[in-house]
């Protein structure tokens, strides 16, 4: 059951936002319209460029334009989450081990993230449940 009142609104703000965020780094993956620090070097310069000469890069930027896109419009909102929380677990992943310069942006996604996910009660505990066998 949903919240309502402050919490309710917090959910829609913090959701919203967190789409919002996903969608405008996704999409200047593609079109570069923000300023961009310089390459990174050692580990992080090999990672960012090994994604880069794949191609696996762009794969990444759509999947935040389109989770981004579901987290405004409110619909799959469970699946963009999840989907989502994946690609941030390796921004983290990213950010905490090779490159510290972007980690307090990464946190802040990661607490727009859960408070988003964990607004309601049993959001996610479909995925926690343990089923015996039949």
């Amino acid at each position: 059951m949903a919240r309502s009142g402050v919490m309710g609104l917090a959910g829609i703000v913090s959701r919203f936002l967190l789409g919002i965020l996903f969608v405008v780094f996704g999409l200047n993956g593609f079109f570069h319209f923000l300023p961009m620090p310089p390459p990174p070097t050692g580990v992080a310069g090999n990672y960012i460029g090994a994604l880069v000469t794949s191609g696996a890069i762009k794969v990444v930027f759509a999947t935040e334009i389109i989770g981004g896109f579901l987290l405004v419009s409110g619909f799959f909102v469970r699946m963009a989450l999840l989907v989502l929380g994946c690609l941030l677990a390796n921004i983290l992943i990213y950010h905490f081990f090779m490159a510290r310069n972007g980690l307090l942006m990464a946190l802040v996604f990661t607490l727009l993230w859960l408070f988003t996910s964990f607004r309601d009660e049993g959001f996610f505990g479909g995925i926690f449940m343990v089923k015996s066998p039949k």
